[in-house]
């Protein structure tokens, strides 16, 4: 009875054995964290700050003798930034990184070091003696600067090959859907142009003149009428025209489009932060079936921003594909179609129109599409008529939170020409705070037939995975779960719950941190940005509950775990939801934070509450 009680509550059950206080647990951890004997001991100066005062996933320090502050909901939206660059006062000039044969372009002028040794002098210390990249590709492109360098290192300070492994590697490309420089230099300078998309406009100016017309001789038609009726006897024909039909609007283009089949697949959602390409990855590796890129904005793709053009990048292990945009309208969206389809390696395009965020809605982007269905409907027969690969859509069940309207734009989708809807069980208003609604997905899907239709919402576990194929849905999407625990989808495939270890959780964070130093890079900028998202994905994984510790399994989504002693320390630390404690995991990883480091999550832990 105490344990269904707690589980109203949104208490996780945990078995009696395991359960501890707020004090004992921190006690816990403290005193197997090294150089630290107590919470109250004085750390070392050198200590990052972060760590000698212990704070709560919020950010906000603990305060055991004050009544507990009401948690904010959301992100952390005044959370410190900090370039990686600053971590690294005097930085090696690049024509020395990569050992060119040419002089410095800048010269005199460049405000780089050019001395290796003198830049040895002053490198912070190397993290590790062996390279991920170098044992793995047989050359790391960072040198010098990498933070493992001696493994790659000659007494002349030139960087080693292994040609036995480096040519091999070299042959193959692992990651796609670069940005090339002359492109980007052409988007900034306009000089790109979208034959297809100014064909698509142009049929819009025209439709909509069509429809004025329309009107038009709607109003005579009413005034020949009145007239008739006026001059009874004298009737003149009056000439109809008829409403505008789909093939007024826009011709289909004739190349026939890719095919891809998405039924029975799990699809990773596109996360924004978490969802990078390291993450995709780990969960390729666990047997997710489609996964997408980060969404997109489609205003910064057009402009050759590279940042935002880095989200586009594809693995080799992601077998099917897609990149998500956002937009608001039909120009800008259309033309960054065009300029996908022309110039990267995807299987699908989806369209975002299920984003929460006050800075997208506001714009008329993500949620707001939902409720501007002309803007919408341009949107999609834009793109469609530009694309050679399935454009499929995102969407909640609707704004407000009592107002569901998917039902009705589902339909209009089908007219629109979508490969494939997924959809939300929550709407924008609800966020993350209540359930998602499975019975609406359902009558939803009845809806969408033939076109695919996936659910979101709430998946954690296989039985919730095989509670939602009961539905009429096409397949599953799993966003939240995946970040909770990665291997659901080895869970949802096999059947069953799978008891990880602390030492295999633990591993997965290294394949993660490896994956990253190969995507983000080894040198100090590449290791803290992978430690950043490292913490990031940390914020997520806090939450998960090992399965022999649960009293009833399986563990929900919504439910929050009590304070518990995991089967050993590294369980315990990592069922921490302290900033401090997962930093102190990234440092078994990636070594030593700088001395100015800082960290908060973009997502508050308690946002799922």
């Amino acid at each position: 009875m105490d344990s269904a009680v707690e589980a109203e509550k949104g208490t996780a059950a945990i078995k009696e054995q395991f359960l501890t206080t707020k004090e004992k647990f921190h006690q816990f951890l403290d005193s197997g964290r090294p150089g630290q004997k107590s919470d109250d001991a004085e750390p070392d100066s050198g200590e990052p700050e972060q760590k000698r005062i212990r704070l709560d996933s919020d950010g906000a320090q603990e305060e055991p003798d004050k009544k507990e502050k009401k948690k904010m909901r959301g992100q952390n939206k005044s959370r410190p930034r900090m370039k990686p660059q600053s971590y690294e006062e005097r930085r090696l000039c690049p024509s020395i990184v990569q050992e060119r044969d040419t002089k410095c372009f800048y010269g005199d002028k460049c405000r780089f070091i050019h001395d290796a040794s003198e830049y040895m002098s002053t490198k912070a210390a190397d993290l590790g003696d062996q390279c991920y990249l170098f044992n793995t590709f047989g050359r790391c492109h960072y040198g010098l600067t990498c933070r493992f360098a001696k493994a790659h290192t000659s007494a002349e300070l030139k960087n080693l090959v292994n040609e036995e492994l480096y040519k091999p590697c070299a042959e193959r490309e692992a990651v796609r859907n670069h940005l090339d420089k002359d492109l980007q230099r052409r988007l900034r300078k306009k000089q790109v142009s979208f034959t297809g998309t100014e064909a698509y406009l142009k049929t819009i100016s025209r439709g909509k003149k069509m429809e004025e017309r329309h009107n038009e001789n709607k109003e005579e038609e009413k005034e020949e009428k009145e007239t008739q009726v006026r001059h009874q006897g004298n009737a003149v024909p009056v000439k109809t025209v008829g409403p505008i039909t789909d093939a007024d609007i826009i011709k289909l283009r004739p190349s026939e489009k890719k095919q891809v089949d998405f039924t029975d697949k799990l699809y990773l959602a596109p996360l924004t932060t978490c969802g990078n390409l390291p993450f995709r990855r780990v969960c390729k590796r666990f047997g997710a079936d489609i996964t997408c890129g980060e969404m997109a904005m489609c205003t910064n793709l057009l402009q050759g921003q590279a940042s935002e053009w880095a989200l586009l990048k594809r693995h080799a292990t992601e077998d099917l594909f897609g990149v998500q945009l956002e937009g608001c309208f039909p120009d800008t969206m259309t033309r960054c179609a065009e300029l996908l389809n022309q110039n990267i390696d995807v299987d699908f395009v989806d369209i975002n129109s299920g984003c929460p965020i006050d800075l997208v809605y506001k714009k008329g982007g993500g949620c707001g599409l939902m409720t501007r269905t002309t803007k919408f409907e341009q949107i999609v027969r834009g793109m469609n008529s530009v694309l050679d690969v399935p454009l499929t859509v995102k969407i909640r069940t609707g704004v407000q939170q009592n107002c569901n309207i998917a039902h009705k734009l589902i339909p209009e989708m089908k007219k629109w020409g979508v490969s494939l809807i997924t959809l939300h069980g929550r709407s924008r208003e609800q966020r993350y705070t209540k359930s998602a609604d499975w019975e609406y997905i359902d009558t939803c899907s009845k809806l969408a037939a033939p076109v695919p239709l996936f659910g979101n919402g709430d998946i954690l576990t296989y039985e919730d995975a095989m509670k939602a194929r009961e539905t009429g849905v096409s397949g599953v999407m799993v966003a939240r779960g995946a970040l909770i625990k990665p291997w659901l989808f080895t869970e949802i495939k096999e059947s069953r719950h799978w008891d990880i270890s602390s030492g295999e959780r633990l591993e997965i964070l290294r394949d993660f941190s490896h994956y990253g130093l190969e995507h983000w890079g080894s040198d100090t900028q590449g290791v803290e940005k992978t430690r950043s998202f490292l913490l990031e994905w940390l914020s997520f994984l806090c939450r998960y509950i090992p399965v022999g510790l649960l009293e009833r399994v399986p563990q929900k989504i919504n439910e929050r775990p009590p304070f518990y002693m995991g089967r050993d320390y590294l369980e315990s630390l990592m069922a921490s939801q302290h900033v401090g404690d997962w930093i102190q995991i990234s440092e078994m990883l990636l070594g030593p934070v700088p001395k100015n480091f800082t960290f908060l999550p973009k997502h508050k832990a308690n946002a799922y509450k």
